[in-house]
This record gives C-alpha cells, sequence and structure tokens, in this order.
C-alpha cells in the first residue's frame, strides 16, 4: 500500500471524532450559561411580524375598508353643488313625491328603486310637494343632498362588492386589486352614482347577485351545508332586488340560469348520486332562484300598491275597477250602475295596459282620410261617448223612462265631443292590415248599417245577470254588425300623426278569451239614473300584478327613437365600448355646474379588447388541445371556465339585448355589462401575469394601476362638476365625439 494511501474508514466514525476533537476555547460556565438565553431572544425578534407581514395578513380586512373609504369619498365629495334637477332627477324624483303623496303613477320599471327613492325624501323631511322639472333650482325646504347620498350609497357599495366577487374567482391578490381599482377608478360609474336615480341601486343588485353567485360556487364542495343555503338564498334575494329595481336585472338572472342548468345538467349525470339527493338539489334551486325572487319581486308590487291609495296620474294605466277604489278618483264616482240609452261613458279597454276608447277631430292620412279612433291613456273630454240605438230602432223615445242595454242589443256609440259614429268598413287598419279600420264618420242622422255593433258580455264581477250591462264590473266585446269582427285596441302604435297613441281596429279573429276585445264601462252620467257604490268591488291582487307588468312591458318596447325629433342625448349600441360618445346631463351654460357621463378610457377600451383577447385565448387553447396537447389542468380549465367565461356571458347577457331592441338607448344603459367586461379584464391580467417574476408582475401591474388612478383623476371634473365656462375643460376633449367643451345649444 502506498504510503499516501489512507485506510478507508466509515463515514461518522473516526472523522466525526475527529472533528469533534477539534481544540476550541473554554467556556466559562456563567457565558454558557448565558448563550442560550440570547439565542431565545434573537428567536423571539425573528418570530415578531414586521409592518409588512401584519398588513398582509390582515389585507382582507384593510383594503376593503380602504377601499369603501375612498369610494364613499369619490362618490359623496361636492355631491351637493349643484342645486338644480339634473338629467333624470326629473323624473325619479318626482315617482318619489308621488309616494310621499300616495298618488297613483305609471312608469316602465318596477317599483322597488323608486320606492327607495321615496324613501329618501321621507327620511329628508321632504313632503313631495315639489315637481321636479328638469333644470328647476331646489327649493330650501328640500334636503336633496341627502336625498343624492342615499342613492350614492349603493354605488359606493359595488367597490368592496366587485373585490370580494374577484377574490371569490380566485384571482391573485394583484389582480383582484386592479378589479376593484376599476370600479372604484370608473368615472362613470363615479357620476351616475350622485343623482337621484336608479342606476346605482341597479348597478349594486348586478354587483351583489355576481358576487352572490360566486360564494354560491364556491360552496360547491358542501352541498346542504347552512353556508351552501346562505349563499343560495342570498342569490335569490338579490334578484329578486335587482328585479324590482329594473328589468334590465332579468339578464344578470339568466346568468345565474345558465349555470344552474350546467349545475344540475353535471349532476344528473353524476350515475353515482342518488335519486333522491339530485332531486333535493333541483328543489333547493326552484325555491331558491325561482320561487324567492319572484315573492321579492312580487313583494315590491304589494307595497306599491298599498302605498299608492289615492288616485293619481298613472290611473289610466290601470283596470276600471282597480281605479275606482282610489281616494278621489272620477272613476265610478257617483256613476250610475247600470247602462241606459242616453248614457254617457268612457270606455276602457280591459287588456294589459289598454286604455281608454278615444277619438280627435285629425284625420286618417291614408285610408278612408275619416277622424281618427285610438285608444288613449290620459283622461280628456275626447273619451267621451254616447250611448244610442241603431238607427232601425224607431220605438226609441229620449224622453221616456231609461231603457237599459244588455247583452245582444246593437247599439251605437256616438262621439261626445265631435257627434260622430263609431264606424267601420272594408279598408285596410293602418298598422295592423290584416284587420279593418275604425273611425268616427257621419252624425246623428247622417250614416249606415256600419255605426251598428252588437254588445257581447264575457263577464260580470258582481252578477250573472246578463240583461243589463253594469259600470266597472261588466266585461263585453262590440261586434260590428255588417262585418262581424271585434272592435280591438292591442297595444300598437300608431305614427306621430297618430299621437303616438294605441291603434284601434275591427278584427275578423273571434277569438272570447282575447282581453284586447274586452271592454268595459268606466265612468258613466245620466242624469236620469241614480247613483251607485262601486268602491264595493275590490279588485284581485294578482290581476292588477300582471296588468301593470304588461303595461310596463308594452310601454318600455313604445319608447322608439322618433324620426321627427333630433335627441342629442340618445346614442348606438356599438358606440358604448368603444368609448366613442358621452352625455350631457344638464345644460351647458356657464352658470350652471356641468356633468357629463363619460368612463374611464383605460378602463373602457382595456375591458372591450379584453373580451377580443378571451375569445382568441378560448380559441388557441382548443386548438392546442385537438393538437394532443395537454398544458391546462383541470384546475386551469375551471378557473377559465367560472372566472373568465361567465364574465363574458354576463356581458353578452346584458349588452345584446339593446343591439336587438329597436328603443332609444343612452350610455348608461352599458353600465351592468361593462361590470362583466372589467371582471374578464382582471382575470386575463391574472392570468398572463399572474406566473410571471414578481418584477414582471409588479411593473405591469403597477403600470395599470397608476394609469387607472391618473385618468380617473385627469377626468374627475366630469364627475364632481365643472364650474364656469366649458372652454377650460377642452385639455378633456380628446375626440370631437366628446362634447364636454362644445358651446352652449
Amino acid at each position: 500500500m502506498a504510503a499516501s494511501d489512507k485506510p478507508a474508514v466509515v463515514s461518522g466514525a473516526d472523522v466525526g471524532d475527529a472533528a469533534r476533537r477539534r481544540n476550541v476555547a473554554i467556556l466559562h460556565p456563567a457565558a454558557m450559561a448565558t448563550k442560550p438565553e440570547a439565542e431565545d431572544i434573537k428567536k423571539t425578534i425573528k418570530k415578531s411580524p414586521s409592518v409588512l407581514e401584519i398588513l398582509d395578513e390582515w389585507e382582507w380586512v384593510i383594503t376593503p375598508i380602504v377601499l369603501t373609504v375612498l369610494s364613499f369619498f369619490t362618490r359623496f365629495y361636492k355631491i351637493g353643488l349643484s342645486p338644480i334637477v339634473t338629467w333624470d332627477e326629473a323624473h325619479f324624483g318626482k315617482f318619489g313625491s308621488h309616494y310621499l303623496k300616495r298618488e297613483f303613477y305609471f312608469d316602465v320599471h318596477p317599483p322597488a328603486g323608486k320606492l327607495l327613492v321615496g324613501l329618501s325624501g321621507y327620511l329628508a323631511g321632504y313632503n313631495g310637494s315639489f315637481e321636479f322639472k328638469s333644470g328647476e333650482t331646489y327649493p330650501p325646504e328640500i334636503n336633496y343632498t341627502f336625498m343624492r347620498q342615499f342613492n350614492a350609497f349603493w354605488g359606493a357599495a359595488c367597490v368592496p362588492l366587485a373585490y370580494w366577487t374577484a377574490k371569490e374567482l380566485n384571482l391573485k391578490r394583484p389582480a383582484v386589486w386592479f378589479v376593484a381599482l376599476m370600479v372604484l377608478c370608473e368615472n362613470s360609474y363615479t357620476t351616475i352614482s350622485r343623482f337621484i336615480l336608479l342606476d346605482s341601486m341597479l348597478l349594486f343588485g348586478t354587483v351583489l347577485t355576481t358576487l352572490c353567485w360566486a360564494k354560491f360556487h364556491g360552496q360547491r364542495k358542501n352541498n346542504f351545508e347552512p353556508e351552501w343555503f346562505f349563499w343560495l338564498f342570498m342569490t335569490g334575494l338579490s334578484i329578486g332586488f335587482v328585479t324590482s329595481i329594473k328589468l334590465v336585472g332579468l339578464f344578470v338572472t339568466a346568468l345565474v340560469g345558465l349555470y344552474t342548468i350546467e349545475d344540475l345538467w353535471n349532476k344528473f349525470g353524476d350515475t353515482k348520486m342518488p335519486l333522491t339527493e339530485l332531486v333535493a338539489h333541483t328543489a333547493a334551486r326552484v325555491v331558491g332562484l325561482i320561487i324567492l325572487p319572484f315573492l321579492v319581486y312580487l313583494l315590491s308590487f304589494a307595497i306599491h300598491f298599498a302605498v299608492l291609495t289615492n288616485s293619481g296620474p298613472g290611473d289610466a294605466q290601470m283596470s276600471s275597477l282597480f281605479q275606482a277604489n282610489l281616494r278621489g278618483t272620477e272613476v265610478g264616482s257617483n256613476s250610475p250602475l247600470e247602462i241606459a240609452y242616453g248614457s254617457r261613458v268612457t270606455i276602457k279597454n280591459m287588456g294589459y295596459g289598454g286604455g281608454l276608447l278615444h277619438s280627435h277631430v285629425q284625420t286618417y292620412p291614408e285610408g278612408s282620410n275619416q277622424q281618427q279612433v285610438t285608444c288613449y291613456h290620459h283622461k280628456d273630454a275626447n273619451n267621451d261617448w254616447f250611448f244610442y240605438p241603431n238607427r232601425r230602432d224607431a220605438d226609441y223615445d229620449a224622453a221616456a223612462e231609461p231603457r237599459f242595454i244588455g247583452d245582444g242589443e246593437v247599439i251605437r256609440l256616438i262621439h261626445a265631443q265631435t257627434g260622430r259614429n263609431l264606424h267601420s268598413h272594408e279598408i285596410a287598419a293602418p298598422i295592423t292590415k290584416a284587420d279593418k279600420e275604425v273611425s268616427s264618420y257621419g252624425n246623428l242622422t247622417v250614416g249606415d248599417d256600419k255605426d251598428h255593433w252588437k254588445i257581447e258580455v264575457v263577464s260580470d264581477a258582481a252578477s250573472r245577470d246578463r240583461t243589463k250591462i253594469r259600470t266597472l264590473t261588466t266585461g263585453f266585446r262590440l261586434k260590428h254588425e255588417v262585418l262581424g269582427c271585434y272592435l280591438r285596441a292591442g297595444n300598437v302604435n300608431l305614427p306621430q300623426w297618430g299621437f303616438k297613441q294605441i291603434e284601434v281596429t275591427c278584427t275578423k279573429e273571434n277569438k272570447p278569451r282575447d282581453t284586447y276585445t274586452h271592454w268595459n264601462i268606466e265612468a258613466h252620467t245620466n242624469e236620469k239614473l241614480p247613483p251607485a257604490d262601486p268602491a264595493r268591488y275590490k279588485s284581485p291582487f294578482f290581476k292588477d300584478f300582471l296588468h301593470l307588468n304588461v303595461a310596463m312591458m308594452t310601454s318600455n318596447n313604445a319608447l322608439v327613437p322618433d324620426p321627427d325629433k333630433q335627441d342629442d342625448l340618445a346614442s348606438q349600441w356599438w358606440q358604448w365600448p368603444i368609448l366613442q360618445v358621452g352625455l350631457r346631463m344638464c345644460s351647458w351654460d356657464d352658470n350652471t355646474v356641468k356633468y357629463f357621463l363619460l368612463g374611464n378610457p383605460l378602463v373602457y377600451w382595456g375591458s372591450t379588447a379584453g373580451l377580443g383577447v378571451f375569445a382568441f385565448l378560448v380559441v388557441w387553447y382548443t386548438l392546442r388541445w385537438q393538437r394532443g396537447y395537454r398544458e391546462l389542468s383541470q384546475e386551469d380549465i375551471d378557473q377559465i371556465h367560472y372566472a373568465g367565461l361567465y364574465p363574458v356571458i354576463g356581458w353578452f347577457l346584458h349588452y345584446l339585448p339593446f343591439v336587438i331592441m329597436a328603443r332609444v338607448t343612452y350610455v348608461h344603459h352599458y353600465y351592468p355589462a361593462l361590470y362583466f367586461a372589467i371582471l374578464t379584464f382582471g382575470f386575463l391580467a391574472d392570468w398572463f401575469l399572474g406566473s410571471r417574476k414578481k418584477i414582471v408582475q409588479y411593473s405591469v401591474y403597477g403600470l395599470l394601476d397608476v394609469t387607472t388612478i391618473g385618468l380617473f383623476i385627469f377626468f374627475l371634473p366630469i364627475c364632481w362638476g365643472m364650474v364656469g365656462n366649458n372652454k377650460q375643460y377642452s385639455y378633456m376633449r380628446w375626440f370631437d365625439s366628446w362634447r364636454m367643451s362644445d358651446p352652449v345649444v
């Protein structure tokens, strides 16, 4: 063996012993006793959390509080600066006044939001006496600032809700902050929240429903646990709330509905799941997501009817029986109960949203060119008609005892103001070409058998006796004696030449259940007959509920652009995602505090681009999957599905209806859809940056956050109010279509 060779040793034997036998200084016993104490102190110091660690640990509490404070500041600051009725405050403030005066009114939206406006007025000590005319200065006795703050609360609450939603969708912290920051610094959300409008409540309901849906989805592994039930029913309550504000709430309802269908379909495909459990899942969702929201929606109308007990400007939209039970109404007031020849009446169409049979001196521009007959919801003398006998009835004596009218009698209806006969003939109706035109023609002596109408009683709320028709309670049809058609008013609106009133036709279709061919006597005067008390007949709640909802939808669909009238505030659906236009909310003179509805450019353009990027992302991964790549885990697929795809679906559901519908549209109709585009933008930021190096994440998120905040501050004057000459704000006009610095018009 060579001298340099060393014997092999077992690891940890002599070598270890030699190492342990190294020369070391001998420590004094006292020093040895103090060494462990010093190490304990160091350990204690290391274990004490730093400020950053504390902030990190409590971020879930601190961030929502900071966001909420900032949100309330941006929405409340200078909220009372403008003392004038601004934009749609003229509508919704007036509706609040009706609640305080308990006057029945009509609007195309459900009542919950306007009930809350009325509540804000009540809490502010307002008595409902102000008319809320557009541009008018608020009187000193109205605390309009508080009423605006009440509405701003709903808009401010959206910011922390957006934070929790993004967190529940499993976005990483920087993306969660970015989503919440976009909602906080969205200029249009800030502006729209600062006035007495329904939009902040609608947005709150949309955001809340999305959060509750995300929370419920997060409980999918805890079926039938208390928290699972809690978020299921909270989703149902929020759906009921948002649909009771505006019918736009049905779009987020559809989003939850699609999710529910998918969820139940997957459970249906799980063959290991017992049938009883599947039935329980289905029943729980029917109760929580259908019955519960409907009950909330129903409750809003029950409160609406309970509060509005006085006669008001919206009476004519409701049935005659409903109106007869309002205090101060003229419907049925001192009216004789039974109709006789010579009675002067108003005749109400019993279809949902039906109006009063009406005529005026204007004539049809085509067809017969005779006097127009329409249905009209407002009450005036042109709604009055006289019952007269047919031309063959030679026995009628006006001076004799009253002769009552019943089922099967052939009568004439004479228009009280013009003396012309209700008439029909073989001429197509102006809009509904399959029906016959109805006009007013001739007079008491001039006319023919085409003025004759046969009464067919279809119902009576008070009696089975059909030998007499009665005020309010009798429903009847009017059959044209010559043509055999029925008088009908089907909620088809005439053009401007007919003043947008409802077309009245004579239809050949004999459908006894078609309520648009049903009529009743609403008001009745006849000096020869004694008055009756019709208020003893109550109108059923569900019938009133259905009647009002159909009237709301019909009137909403009738809000179409008028080609003869220029609307500078209206805009087209394609202009919204690209932020091509804004909206002036008030007068633009130098003495007015001016507000302009315009969004944050980064939020709008980034979220719109994000929709296209997400579509590309889905196509990309689909093609790669088809080619055999399996780069996505099931967790990744679920994240794309629920945090990416569902917000995109939410955007489509809220945006496409305004593309399809013919009604007049404005920029604020895009705001619920914008929220889902923001969630999509946040998802994409999280997807592309979440796995990058910290320096890349901090750089990109820092740039996005700073730009969002900077643009919000840059355009802040349009939110908080522009004072003085509008030309000083021309620096914000990046495009000609942004008209915040235009001359006064």
